[in-house]
């Protein structure tokens, strides 16, 4: 067998391995994508019910809470970045951090100073790789998120936002993260979720009348205990779409993986073909002019 005909069966059974690979990491991925769905519609519940409490308290009473209260001289903004502890995501990592830098070029248009946040190993080595220091950052738990690891944020976020600026606090907080669409589409999104912003209308909320409360304790005292849960609820909700549309990324680039796979495995196995045929060519020409010869003598 010549040696043309050796190295393509060694390509193939490399490209047979990575197949493997790929398609075991395809179907984990899909195992994890209803899980995480799962989470995400077991947790919107509890977000909305939040909400609405909180839209009632703070339409309902006249409190300048110091998460309500925009500052006009702001001058440092917080934006966490929620991206993915492993790769072979396809542009999940790629688009989230896009949409960040996009942000903090708009950030500082305004004037202010970005003061990034990171989440996941992919915007850490991001911007380690290129200089850029962060705050704070958190990794281990992207695809997997509990809502311990979303209160440890959220408090660190809290925190920086109570701090003056001088003293190395933020004026805002924004939270980039991929929101899951479809099993097909994941979009990264920005939002700003401190300082809350409460709009004044006639229409009707959506979900229905706001029920009128009686405080006890002040209406101070409710928004002092559940402004950072609300704030938590937010960056859970957050991690959450994030881990899903993480799966549902890294599902479609190992299915286009594995097929990409299947199609240089037909290439490698028609060449090698090719190649042995020409070898088995050559062979039968050289015993034929070999018996011609001794024929002739």
């Amino acid at each position: 067998m010549g040696a043309q005909v050796r190295v393509y069966r060694r390509r193939i059974r490399s490209v047979q391995s990575t197949k493997k690979i790929t398609r075991a990491m395809e179907l984990i991925a899909a195992s994890r994508i209803v899980k995480a769905q799962q989470r995400v519609n077991a947790a919107k519940p509890y977000a909305l019910q939040i909400t609405r409490v909180i839209s009632a308290l703070a339409s309902q009473s006249v409190i300048d809470h110091p998460l309500l209260q925009e500052k006009p001289d702001a001058s440092r903004s917080a934006v966490l970045v929620i991206s993915s502890d492993r790769g072979l995501a396809g542009g999940y990592n790629a688009n989230a951090i896009k949409t960040a830098a996009s942000l903090e070029a708009r950030i500082r248009e305004e004037g202010k100073t970005p003061v990034p946040y990171l989440i996941g190993r992919k915007a850490v080595g991001y911007y380690k790789f290129r200089g850029r220091e962060a705050a704070d950052s958190w990794t281990g738990f992207s695809e997997q998120p509990t809502y311990e690891d979303a209160r440890v944020v959220a408090d660190a976020l809290i925190a920086a936002f109570l701090t003056p600026t001088d003293e190395g606090g933020v004026d805002e907080i924004h939270v980039i993260h991929t929101e899951y669409a479809s099993a097909l589409t994941q979009r990264p999104v920005a939002n700003r979720i401190l300082p809350l912003v409460v709009e004044e209308s006639d229409a009707p909320p959506p979900e229905g009348a706001l029920p009128l409360y009686e405080f006890e304790p002040s209406a101070a005292t409710l928004l002092d205990s559940l402004l950072p849960r609300y704030v938590q609820t937010r960056v859970y909700a957050a991690l959450l779409e994030s881990a899903a549309s993480e799966s549902a990324s890294r599902r479609r680039a190992m299915k286009a993986a594995t097929d990409n796979a299947d199609e240089l495995i037909k290439s490698l196995t028609r060449a090698a073909n090719s190649a042995r045929q020409a070898d088995i060519t050559q062979e039968i020409s050289e015993i034929v002019g070999g018996a011609a010869a001794l024929s002739d003598s």
